[in-house]
C-alpha cells in the first residue's frame, strides 16, 4: 500500500508542490529517504474496525499538507478528488485479484474489500 501512496504523492507534489510553501521544519522534497517525511504531502492510509460505519472495517485514506498556509478549500477539494481518482485507478495495479475498493464514508475516503494477507503454515 505504501508504493501505493508513495506514487500518488509523486503526482501531487508534481502537480501542486510549487503553490505553497512547505512548513519551515518541513524538509523538502526528495531530502529524505521517505516520501512521507519531506514534501508538500504525506498521502497514506490508517487502519479502521469500521465501528459506527454503514462500511465497516478498512483503510482510511489520509491526505496531510505540510504547510502553515491557507489552503482554499477550492483547492483541498480538487486535491481529495485527484487523490480519489488515483486511488481508483491504482488499487488494481497494486492489488491485482483482491476485490479492493474505494468508497465515501461519510466525508471520509475508504478502502475496502479483501484484505486476507493468506494462510501461514505452522510446522
Amino acid at each position: 500500500m505504501k508504493s501505493m501512496f508513495d506514487e500518488i504523492d509523486d503526482w501531487l507534489e508534481d502537480r501542486y508542490g510549487g503553490r505553497f510553501r512547505l512548513h519551515p521544519n518541513r524538509p523538502g522534497r526528495g531530502s529524505t529517504s521517505n516520501r512521507e517525511t519531506d514534501g508538500l504531502f504525506n498521502i497514506g492510509a490508517a487502519f479502521s474496525l469500521g465501528y459506527g460505519s454503514k462500511l465497516g472495517r478498512g483503510y482510511v485514506v489520509q491526505i496531510e499538507m505540510s504547510t502553515l498556509e491557507h489552503i482554499p478549500w477550492e483547492t483541498r477539494s480538487r486535491i481529495e478528488s485527484d487523490v480519489e481518482n488515483l486511488v481508483r485507478e491504482k488499487l488494481p495495479e497494486f492489488f491485482p485479484g483482491r476485490n479492493l475498493t474505494l468508497k465515501r464514508d461519510g466525508n471520509l475516503l475508504k478502502i475496502i474489500g479483501d484484505f486476507n494477507l493468506g494462510s501461514v503454515i505452522v510446522k
